[in-house]
């Protein structure tokens, strides 16, 4: 089948495009696209086919062609038959064909040689891509070869599955380029799958599978029925095409290969030892030839053999018979050194109908937990519980619950529920139908379906034990709050559950409901917030309550929202390293998010992307909930990595939160976009974004501006597109409502903002004061302290005060390098440049007034006429008259001149700058300000 996906942009609205290349690719004129099939080589191809902007001749042998000697030749001459010399080098295959037994075959292929190259020669300027190459026969290969190297200005694209640069030269050319196609993104994937409106788990699941391979990730995805719960999950895991997907690429390795990669698929963490104990000395090469196929990944495994498409794995297993199955299983047992992973082959090489293999998984799963292996923990209680004789109910309800924690604490859902289903199958007490039903609420976070049902079913099993009524009203309130987004409902839930726990004696429970109850009147402006959470914190914490509930957890958020990085950051990292070694991955990524939202908040970028990056690749491994992490990625990558990436992160978070209905993430993804937009010189979009903000924060009942900082940047957007009175009356209530509750940290960048909207309306002192008043109170937050010190620059800039803009500048791009924050750096660099390039005299040259600038810089940037009608929301007449004016007052004569006169929007820079990877043209003498 042709090897052919899509492949997408890095933008949101972007369509298939070439993937992310190496650079020095487009300068080189001999390359080599290799990867396993639906890669997306023949797209690749194409697209750097035409970088040139020279006509593309393209090869595309078939299978059949493989064994066919010079196939490939006689296909060039046929695409090229109008030229002479095609003419002739057909002749010359006709004549080869028949005399092939001759004593003159020698000189007969020496003649083609000769006649291919100078077909070659005299075909005009193009690009010759072979797809499929792999399926190129030999004897074509061969002259191609040598025609080749006597044709060096011809462009080629070869696009084949396996080749190994190591293994000598191309025929392509010895120097040729070899790129192994990469796989696609998680966030790539998400996009990939836009229209078919998956659920976020769903889209992380298919990623999984199919590795970033698009057409196997499209084929997942054009499934009528679920994907298998975990690898080998069924016989017939995977649908159809992704089989026959599967099997294609399967098909590039030996059938030895595949026989020890069934092994590794049998194995949940298949090392080279037990694989070398099983293969002998050819698992080495064996493997390299899985490897060369792109089948595995040994580069980045630790010691391990790790599918590059978890899909690989369930293929192989689902072809092995049951009984096939367990002999391999038993054979693994032998191999195996490691007395857990033992247990499991042994369990899995039994009849399920044996007791024995249940008490082996379940001994199994026990060490498992206490080394801290929970993915394996899950896996093997899960088995241990299938596996218990049903007239045994009362260990099966043990074994069962136990699996239920296990997959809850990893954040496997689909095994909780499976055994959660166990557990409510049979006759239990109030408390074990309970603590299944909590289990699988939790289990099942932001994928919690039918939940008035199962919290009635729950309070019904609940009924006269107000211990376990108080658990499940813990789940409602965070239920009402996220989902429902009613935090005064969610608050009153709260405040039930304490004093049912407080009424029960139960500690343990009434610590888990103060604390919720604390997050919420927070949130909520309540004036007890403080004191509900010092209760919590005075009370003994249990160990069952997971680490991201704690009141611990809770007061590091509050001192993150009261600007207090270091205190937040010194009480997260115990629980970090508590969190890690429970193996709760939810806890895990919270507190991850926490200590990189801590270190942002300090200063320390570096060490904010890895928790950031951490926090992103555990959920994308998990059935958790990617809104948080992309929320955390987006303001870490803003400020510290890239803006495009932060841009992508921030709308998969709105995407997913606007699935899930998770409307406390929808709020905070919607905020990072809006912050995001603005920064990048896009008021109009930002504006979007944050009056959603606002709308679902009143909606919600927020009303402590400090919890999230939405207000200084919807204000400081309404300044940018002139709406001042609007920008005032947001400013003057959030500084009402902070002052009343005693929250003084969110004033410093309320008055960055008022310095804008006084700057706007051409008070500049004023607005100077304000911003070096503010720098002075942000001290503490430098990165905060380097963007109101870039706005001071713009402002002193346009109070005509060059020489305090660029103090400001420097400073500002002093802290931004000093603190690793790039594009920030970037943009103080390039305000300073602008600085030092334009005259002292201000007014040596004519003045734009503000919709001549923007309108001036749009066209500037390319934008036609009528996308810049579109822009402004102006008429096309308007514009043309607008650049007319722009031009007779700079004595330019054209867009290309214009390009190279205007700086980036002066509207934007007012904003504090804006963080950007494009590189614009200095000013070429010419002040605009």
């Amino acid at each position: 089948m042709p090897d052919s996906a899509m492949w997408m942009n890095a933008s949101h609205e972007a369509g298939p495009v070439l993937p992310v290349m190496p650079e020095d690719v487009h300068g080189t004129r001999r390359v080599v696209l290799f990867g396993p099939p639906g890669s997306g080589k023949t797209t690749a191809a194409g697209v750097l086919g035409r970088r040139l902007g020279l006509p593309v001749l393209r090869l595309a042998p078939r299978p059949q062609d493989a064994q066919v000697p010079c196939t490939g030749l006689l296909e060039l001459a046929l695409a090229l038959q109008a030229l002479p010399a095609a003419r002739e080098l057909t002749a010359r295959l006709d004549e080869t064909a028949d005399h092939r037994d001759s004593p003159d075959h020698a000189g007969r292929a020496l003649r083609l040689r000769r006649q291919t190259a100078a077909l070659l020669r005299d075909a005009p300027p193009m690009t010759l891509v072979v797809d499929n190459a792999q399926w190129l026969d030999p004897a074509s290969a061969a002259v191609l070869g040598w025609a080749l190297r006597l044709t060096p200005d011809l462009a080629v694209i070869a696009a084949e599955r396996t080749w190994r640069p190591e293994s000598g030269g191309h025929w392509s050319g010895e120097d040729a380029y070899a790129v192994r196609i990469p796989p696609l993104t998680a966030l790539q994937v998400a996009t990939l799958l836009s229209p078919y409106r998956l659920a976020p788990r769903e889209v992380t699941r298919i990623h999984t599978h199919s590795g970033g391979n698009p057409a196997l990730a499209l084929a997942l995805a054009d499934a009528s029925h679920p994907l298998p719960d975990r690898d080998g999950g069924s016989e017939s895991a995977l649908p159809p095409t992704a089989r026959r997907l599967v099997g294609e690429w399967l098909g590039t390795v030996s059938e030895e290969v595949k026989e020890l990669l069934t092994f590794a698929a049998l194995d949940d963490r298949p090392d080279l030892d037990l694989l070398g104990a099983l293969a002998g000395p050819a698992a080495e090469s064996l493997l390299a030839e899985a490897e060369a196929a792109g089948l595995i990944d040994l580069q980045q495994s630790g010691g391990t053999v790790r599918f590059t498409a978890s899909a690989i794995g369930t293929e192989l297993v689902a072809r092995q018979p049951g009984h096939a199955r367990r002999l391999l299983h038993a054979r693994l047992a032998e191999a195996s050194r490691d007395s857990v992973r033992r247990d499991r082959h042994t369990a899995l090489a039994a009849d399920a109908a044996d007791p024995r293999s249940a008490r082996h998984a379940a001994r199994a799963a026990a060490r498992a937990r206490q080394r801290g292996d929970h993915a394996l923990a899950a896996e093997l209680s899960l088995l241990a519980a299938q596996r218990t004789p049903h007239d045994n109910g009362d260990l099966l309800t043990e074994r069962a619950l136990t699996a239920v924690r296990d997959a809850s604490h990893y954040g496997d859902l689909p095994r909780g529920r499976a055994a959660a289903r166990l557990v409510l199958a049979h006759d239990t007490t109030p408390a074990q139908r309970v603590d299944a039903l909590v289990a699988l609420i939790d289990a099942s976070g932001r994928h919690l379906h039918s939940a008035d049902e199962l919290f009635a079913d729950a309070l019904h099993a609940a009924a006269g034990r107000p211990d376990l009524t108080a658990q499940i009203l813990i789940r409602q309130s965070i239920w009402a709050n996220v989902n429902e987004g009613n935090p005064h409902q969610a608050c009153a839930l709260a405040g039930r559950a304490t004093a049912l726990a407080e009424t029960a004696g139960d500690t343990t429970t009434t610590v888990m409901a103060l604390t919720m109850q604390a997050r919420l009147q927070r949130v909520l402006g309540h004036p007890d917030a403080a004191t509900t959470l010092a209760r919590a914190l005075s009370l003994p914490r249990a160990a069952s309550i997971p680490v991201n509930g704690t009141p611990q957890h809770l007061a590091a958020r509050h001192a993150l929202f009261d600007d207090r990085p270091e205190e937040a950051r010194t009480t997260l990292l115990p629980l970090f390293v508590e969190a890690e070694r429970t193996g709760d991955a939810e806890a895990t990524v919270d507190i991850l998010r926490s200590l990189a939202e801590a270190d942002l908040r300090a200063g320390r970028c570096a060490r904010a992307l890895d928790h950031a990056h951490r926090a992103q690749a555990l959920t994308d491994v998990t059935a958790l909930s990617p809104s948080p992490a992309c929320y955390t990625s987006a303001l870490v990558e803003g400020t510290a990595g890239r803006t495009d990436l932060a841009l992508l992160h921030a709308r998969r978070g709105v995407d997913t939160a606007r699935q899930e209905d998770n409307k406390v993430f929808l709020s905070r993804n919607l905020y990072a976009l809006g912050h995001l937009l603005l920064t990048t010189g896009r008021p109009k979009e930002a504006l979007e974004a944050l009056v959603e903000v606002r709308t679902l924060e009143e909606l919600q009942q927020v009303h402590d501006p400090s919890v999230l900082r939405w207000h200084p940047e919807l204000a400081e957007t309404l300044v940018a597109l002139g709406h001042l009175d609007r920008a005032q009356s947001l400013l003057d209530d959030t500084r009402r409502t902070a002052d009343g509750l005693g929250r003084h940290t969110v004033l410093p960048p309320l008055e960055r903002a008022q310095a804008l909207l006084d700057a706007a309306r051409g008070d500049y002192d004023t607005a100077a004061r304000r911003l070096t008043d503010a720098a002075e109170h942000l001290r503490p937050l430098p990165l905060e302290r380097g963007r109101t010190l870039l706005a001071l620059s713009h402002t002193e800039r346009r109070g005509r005060r060059r020489a305090s803009a660029r103090t400001a500048a420097q400073s500002a791009a002093d802290l931004f390098a000093a603190h690793q924050a790039y594009p920030w750096a970037e943009t103080a660099a390039h305000t300073l440049r602008r600085l030092e390039a334009a005259p002292t005299d201000d007014n040596a040259h004519p003045r734009l007034t503000s919709a001549e600038q923007r309108c001036a810089e749009l066209a500037a940037a390319g934008t036609s006429n009528r996308d810049i009608a579109t822009t402004l929301t102006v008429s096309v007449k308007t514009v043309e008259a607008t650049l007319t004016r722009v031009y007779r007052k700079l004595g330019l004569h054209s867009r290309f001149q214009l390009a190279h006169t205007i700086t980036p929007a002066e509207s934007a820079d007012v904003l504090n700058g804006r963080p950007h990877r494009i590189r614009v043209a200095e000013s070429s003498g010419r002040s605009l300000s």
